[in-house]
């Protein structure tokens, strides 16, 4: 691809605190810069859904419109080019240049994407997933295990929490004893401590796996994209509280790819990541909020409400979970489990 190096304006930079790269305005530059550079990237959200447009392709013109046109993003929707489950390898060999995904699918190849993902209970506010990525550094550590696959790893962008669809009620431990939950990565790991059977189902599968018993809940991300996959249909009860305070998706480009760009581009799109995540973060969950209140008043739907006990198990057991990622991942998450036990202390859970 043609590429014409020019040097953005600093006033497309974003600075400041996370607040400030919250309520930060990308304003589109007067022209846009001829012989660009051009990346599609893909993402595992379907079109239709309400966050598609309002999250991803914003992100996406966020980009081309911070640099100047320096670099346009393409959006794609899921299994528009590859496979979901083929996309860090599509991106690693340069088949497609960058993917806005979920860390999950490849937390068996890069079990540093578990700490990308969020582990349940180990963070409530978007600032405290933020500071543990950026100011504690895991994020670096992140980088590192990403690189070794051949993927630069831009960021965590957060899709508010994790929220827990049912159709049974869940307030105690003992009510995840025989419950079958669709749910992947370290979750799932946590469930099968708290005694549920997680089921592995595709996200086209879902909806008809709820409406015929295969699974008796399941998780996709928060309320309110749970919602855009219609779980509020075919489910009686939501869980409360989150279980992840902020679950995180991730961008992602072939590091062959990244190094193609300019350094102040590069710069530009790491701050975008980061913006994204903070604007992302309330666009969800006030959205969350809303749809919680719809499913109780025109959906006849319950929200449910987990015990101390219940909360401290799954507290407990999560750390576990992180416990034996840092045996099994030495170099990467033997460094960020002891980092996230810290952090643990830090916020006077342990």
């Amino acid at each position: 691809m043609n590429q014409k190096r020019i040097t953005p304006s600093r006033r497309h930079f974003l600075t400041g605190t996370t607040a400030a790269l919250a309520t930060a305005t990308l304003a589109a530059p007067p022209a846009i810069a001829q012989g660009t550079t051009t990346w599609r990237m893909q993402t595992h959200w379907p079109t239709g859904n309400w966050y598609y447009e309002d999250v991803f392709v914003k992100f996406c013109n966020r980009i081309t419109e911070a640099t100047g046109g320096e670099l346009t993003i393409t959006p794609v929707q899921n299994d528009g080019l590859v496979r979901t489950g083929e996309a860090l390898d599509a991106v690693r060999r340069g088949l497609l240049e960058s993917a806005f995904i979920y860390p999950a699918y490849w937390i068996g190849r890069i079990p540093a994407a578990a700490h990308l993902n969020g582990f349940i209970g180990m963070w409530d506010r978007h600032e405290e997933m933020d500071a543990f990525m950026y100011e504690m550094g895991a994020l670096e550590i992140i980088r590192e295990a990403y690189a070794a696959q051949g993927i630069y790893q831009a960021g965590p962008v957060s899709y508010a929490g994790l929220a827990l669809y049912s159709n049974r009620p869940l307030r105690t431990t003992a009510d995840f004893a025989g419950w079958k939950v669709r749910s992947t990565g370290p979750a799932a790991d946590v469930f099968v401590k708290m005694g549920a059977t997680p089921v592995s189902i595709p996200g086209a599968e879902l909806y008809q796996g709820l409406q015929t018993g295969v699974v008796d809940g399941a998780h996709w991300g928060s309320t309110s994209t749970g919602w855009g996959m219609n779980l509020q249909e075919v489910n009686k009860y939501i869980v409360r509280p989150d279980l992840v305070g902020h679950l995180n998706g991730e961008v992602i480009v072939g590091l062959d790819t990244w190094s193609k760009i300019s350094p102040e581009v590069q710069a530009i799109f790491n701050e975008v990541v980061r913006a994204t995540s903070a604007q992302a973060s309330a666009h969800f969950l006030y959205r969350d909020m809303t749809y919680a209140q719809k499913f109780v008043d025109e959906m006849g739907g319950e929200l449910t409400q987990l015990d101390d006990d219940a909360l401290e198990n799954l507290r407990r057991y999560s750390l576990e979970v992180v416990d034996e990622y840092s045996a099994k991942d030495p170099d990467y998450c033997g460094k960020l489990g002891p980092m996230l036990h810290e952090f643990q202390k830090l916020r006077g859970l342990v």
